[in-house]
Formats: C-alpha cells, structure tokens, sequence
C-alpha cells in the first residue's frame, strides 16, 4: 500500500520531497547511507545521476519514512554554480529540504505580494510565476535560514508505490528499528521570529513548544505538509547547537529518526564505527564526524500533539 501524504495549508503543501546532504562525494556518502543506515536507493543507482545545468552529482535514498538526496558538485566545484558555490562555503553539510505544493503558483503570488524573493531555477528573481514552472527556492532571508524547494511534483519515491508497506516493514526489522523519520531541526537565532516567519509564509501549524535541557537549546515544532520542523535556538554558545548557530546563523541543522529500540540502534552503530552518547535515556546522538557532518539523533521519546502519531 502506497503512503497516503497529509497536507497543510491553502496551497496543498504536501511530502517533504527530499532532504539534501552534501559532500564532495555522492558515492562516498552513499555507501554511509546504505551500510551504516539501511538506506535504499532508487536513484542513481548503478550510476550516478549528472545534472549539466546544476554540474553536480545526485542520488536518491530512501532511509526509513524520509528521501535523502546526496549530491556533490562536479569537481573541482564551480562557484558560478548554486551546488559549487555552497559546497565552497559550506563544505559538508546538510543542504535544505524540498516539499510538494498542489497549487505552486497560488504559494509564489502569496510570497510575491509579501515581498519575498522567489528564485527561479537556474537562478534569477521571479517576479511572476510562469505557466509551467515546476519549482522554486524562496530566498533563505525569508524563510529563517532554511533553503527550500517548492516542487509542483511529488518525488515519485518508494513511498508513492504500492510496495511502500513491505519496505517499511524491512526499515522496521533493520537492527536501527525505524519507526519513521521524525523531523529535521533548523538551528536559529530568534526562535519567536522564525516561527512567525513559518505560520506567516509557509502556514505552519505549531505542535509543540518546550525547552531541551540536555541540549540546551528551546524550540518549536511544526507541523508542514507530510513533516516537521523543529525551530531551536539555543540557550547558550557552549553547546553543539549554539556553536553552530554562531558560526553559520540560521541554518539546518540535525536529522532525527523515531526508532523503536534504542538499545539496538545504539549497538548497530557502534559497531558500524559511529560513536553516540545518549543526552537521555531515550534520546541517542551520533557524532557528527562519523556521519559526514550530518548531527543525527534517534529517540523513541513520544512528542504531544504529533498529528503522525499512530
């Protein structure tokens, strides 16, 4: 049975399409994927996918509920390119996110009349959406730091097939024992102004506002389309969030899994040579310099008010 997404919003803001891990190597971070997390691939598979308008590298990675796109540019990177550029800046890093949206030019004209800038692909601003475009990135200034892509097509992924439930159920049996993925967290300065910033622009229904002790850090989840986003910033510099607000700003940040045994998540990793610790007990961090500068956490904690509790 195929996964049927939920929706938020005027403009149908459906599946997170994708989220973006970069690197300077697609196979090098496909292999993590695949060996360490179970991931399946089902893009660029035997061979990488080459995008000549973008020059950089993909593939496409299913690891529990969540498409991981990894993606190097071309090397050595071209900063006249958006993936060179990044790379350049960032390096390693997780990139941005992408989601389905039923009625994309309604989302743009709504952004456009809030004075938001709107890019088109390949670059330049869009003042008014053209027949037929497929996709677009609001600017970062505008949407608390993250990168986004709206997307008028669904990713057509393994979760969009009839197969979907027999899939989950491996994910399930994995020794990580995914339950789904849970949300990706965005490292932010204000968090009262980001979330403003995704009720005003993005429709976001909050979920869940608390403070993370052991982390250091207050947040708030929302809900968009068919995920999450956790908003955090943190309390003080002297923790891994705060180090990395302060040296990126605004920024995505961390990847979080809902897994079902915390124990055997713990143990598979280790063994696979991914250090974690355990800020609580049903909370497990790997390090980030054993999962290619992605912060990764896995919790069995149950969140209030999540809408895709089961």
């Amino acid at each position: 049975m195929r996964k049927e997404y939920k929706k938020t919003g005027d403009f149908g803001l459906g599946s997170m399409i994708h989220t973006i891990h970069m690197s300077d190597d697609v196979n090098k971070l496909n292999d993590f994927y695949r060996n360490v997390l179970g991931g399946f691939t089902f893009m660029g598979i035997d061979e990488l996918n080459f995008l000549p308008n973008e020059d950089r590298w993909a593939s496409l990675l299913m690891v529990s509920s969540v498409c991981i796109e990894t993606m190097a540019p071309k090397m050595p990177a071209n900063v006249n390119y958006p993936v060179g550029k990044f790379y350049s800046k960032f390096g390693q890093h997780l990139h941005s996110v992408g989601y389905a949206v039923d009625d994309l030019p309604g989302i743009a004209a709504r952004m456009i009349e809030k004075g938001i800038y709107i890019g088109a692909p390949g670059g330049g601003r869009i003042e008014k959406l053209e027949e037929g475009t497929q996709y677009f990135y609001p600017s970062p200034k505008d949407t608390a730091g993250l990168m986004v892509e709206l997307c008028a097509f669904e990713m057509q992924d393994p979760s969009s097939k009839d197969t979907w439930t027999e899939l989950e159920r491996l994910f399930a049996q994995h020794p990580m024992t995914y339950d789904r993925f849970n949300y990706i967290t965005l490292g932010v300065r204000d968090l009262d102004a980001a979330i403003a910033t995704y009720v005003d622009i993005m429709q976001a229904i909050p979920i869940k506002e608390g403070i993370d002790q052991e982390q250091g850090f207050k947040y708030m989840t929302v809900h968009i389309g068919d995920s999450l986003l956790q908003l955090a910033q943190p309390l003080e510099q002297d923790t891994d969030l705060g180090r990395h607000v302060e040296k990126y700003g605004n920024f995505i940040y961390s990847l979080t899994w809902k897994i079902r045994d915390i124990d055997s998540a713990e143990a598979w990793l280790n063994k696979k040579g991914v250090r974690t610790t355990r800020p609580r007990p049903d909370l497990l961090a790997a390090n980030p310099d054993d999962t290619l500068d992605a912060p990764m956490f896995f919790t069995t904690e149950e969140l209030p008010g999540d809408p895709f509790s089961v």
